[in-house]
This record gives C-alpha cells, structure tokens and sequence, in this order.
C-alpha cells in the first residue's frame, strides 16, 4: 500500500517515503517548497508522463521532448473544480508515427491507466484517524 509521512518542521513541512525520498511542503507564500495543491498537480502530470514516457519508448517512437504543464481552476481557496494537463513535446527527427503513437498512448494513459487521474475524476472516500 502506497504512504508517506507528512511532519511538521521548523520552516513548515517535510513529506517522507519508505525509499528515503522527501519533499518540502508550505504556502503559496513559502520560497523553495511546493503547497499542497501543487503537489496534487505535480502528481497528476508525473503520474500521466511516468506511464506515457515507457510506453512510447517501447514502442520505439521516443520523443526528444516531453513536458506537461497542469492547472486547477480554483474556484475558492477551499475548492478546486476542474484539471487540465497539457503536454509540451519534440517529435524525433524523421519519425512520421511518433506523433500518432504518443497521442493514442497519452489519450488511454489519461482515461484509464494514472491512478492518479482516476482518482480525481472518479472521488473515492478519504478516511481520516484521530487519536
């Protein structure tokens, strides 16, 4: 099962995996840090260009660049209303189905393989445990 630990810190606070990996979090104010609805972001586009990436490299149409950019329509300071990832891509030199490819895979990527996608297009319960 996936987890990480979130604590707070002396300059805000540090999210942690069982691999050692860490993230600052803090405000939209905080230098340096993501808050944590960029982090939500973040996931999204990792999640979309960490399955699309292997995927159109198996295939053998790697592409000399792949970026996404993703934005939330905020709607209040308490509500998010809609995601929009856009990717950003450099098609290989002389390559005339890498464009095809990557768009067939990033369309199923995004409607059936992130987790993270799904998760936020179809919401599922959040427990929360209080001592």
């Amino acid at each position: 099962m996936p987890s990480v630990r979130v604590e707070r810190t002396e300059t805000g606070f540090t999210a942690t995996n069982d691999r050692g990996g860490r993230i600052e979090i803090g405000s939209t104010r905080d230098e340096g840090v993501f808050s944590p609805v960029e982090l939500l972001l973040a996931a999204l586009g990792g999640c979309e260009m960490a399955t699309v990436e292997p995927l159109t490299a198996k295939r053998g149409h790697r592409l000399a660049k792949l970026a996404t950019v993703v934005e939330a329509e905020k709607v209040s300071d308490t509500e998010l209303r809609s995601f929009t990832v856009t990717y950003e891509i450099e098609l290989p030199p002389e390559d005339e189905k890498a464009l095809e490819v990557f768009r067939s895979v990033a369309g199923r990527v995004h409607e059936r393989y992130c987790p993270v996608g799904k998760a936020l297009k179809n919401p599922m319960p959040v427990e929360q445990r209080l001592p």
